[in-house]
């Protein structure tokens, strides 16, 4: 981690150095969160992971360059919709220009905004931007903890119902004579490591529902909505991430999860808590040479 501190410290000095003064001779005295801003949106470098729109239909590259840079302006400023970002980005001069739009003309319909944020989502754009720089910061590190876990989120939608269906009702006890006991399905812990990472994704449920979970205090916690399941290593940076419905238990996301960062990074430990504790678990852990804890 100490090559990624000081990689990442070289980066921040030649934004502070070069970038920001040329940009002060042209702009209104930035703002610590435009300062911020600007360091990200220099780091992910989203603009080079859009199509080249030359020569096709549609709105041209630079607009959906401005426009990529805007959510990610939403994300920095927390802002909740896009109609206030809009009508931020009319307001802030600044923020607008940094975005990449010179006047309050330019800038597109609330319509448009949510036409190109479905063309990300289709794309995974997020995901390629992050996987990228994932490998751009950590592809030759060995690091020692990887740490899994997950969190709420709430949505304001209606929750789906769950079809009802009619479960057999078996005799306890002994079988009778001749008969034998009915053999139980794998679980989908026990299914998980004959499966393909798509496959493991596809199995998973993703609609929204209704989750409970017990926080480090003991409390248990309700919502509606869904639940996202994050490995992270030292630094808290997050690595692979997999949203699925509130009702997704936290171990049925583990081998998946961990799949899925093992492409990208090559760490030593795997830490998780006590819902995590499932025997396929530690298998699947020790067959990436990794050490459960």
């Amino acid at each position: 981690m100490s090559q990624l501190s000081k990689s990442l410290s070289q980066y921040w000095n030649i934004i502070q150095g070069t970038l920001f003064p040329r940009l002060q001779e042209e702009l209104d005295p930035l703002t610590k969160k435009q300062q911020q801003l600007i360091e990200i949106l220099e780091l992910v470098r989203i603009e080079e992971f859009l199509p080249d729109y030359f020569g096709c239909e549609g709105r041209p590259q630079k607009t959906r360059s401005a426009i990529a840079r805007s959510f990610i302006a939403k994300m920095v400023y927390n802002i909740d919709t896009t109609t206030f970002l809009i009508e931020w980005l009319r307001s802030d001069k600044n923020l607008r220009r940094i975005c990449g739009w010179e006047r309050v003309t330019q800038l597109p319909s609330e319509s448009t905004f949510s036409r190109a944020f479905e063309e990300f989502s289709e794309s995974a754009l997020p995901q390629r931007v992050h996987n990228a720089l994932i490998f751009k910061t950590l592809g030759n590190a060995v690091l020692l903890h990887k740490s899994t876990d997950s969190t709420a989120i709430e949505a304001r939608e209606k929750p789906r119902v769950a079809k009802t269906e009619q479960i057999e009702t078996k005799k306890k006890g002994r079988p009778k004579k001749g008969m034998k006991r009915p053999e139980q399905e794998p679980t989908r812990i026990e299914r998980q490591p004959t499966m393909t990472l798509a496959e493991m994704l596809a199995d998973l449920s993703r609609g929204c529902d209704r989750g409970a979970k017990r926080d480090s205090k003991g409390n248990v916690m309700y919502w509606i909505g869904y639940k996202l399941h994050l490995d992270t290593v030292d630094g808290d940076i997050p690595v692979s991430a997999i949203v699925t419905s509130a009702s997704v238990h936290d171990s049925q996301v583990a081998i998946p999860l961990a799949t899925l960062s093992a492409r990208k990074i090559t760490n030593c430990y795997d830490l998780m808590d006590a819902a995590y504790d499932v025997p396929g678990i530690y298998k699947h852990s020790y067959s990436l040479q990794h050490r459960s804890r």
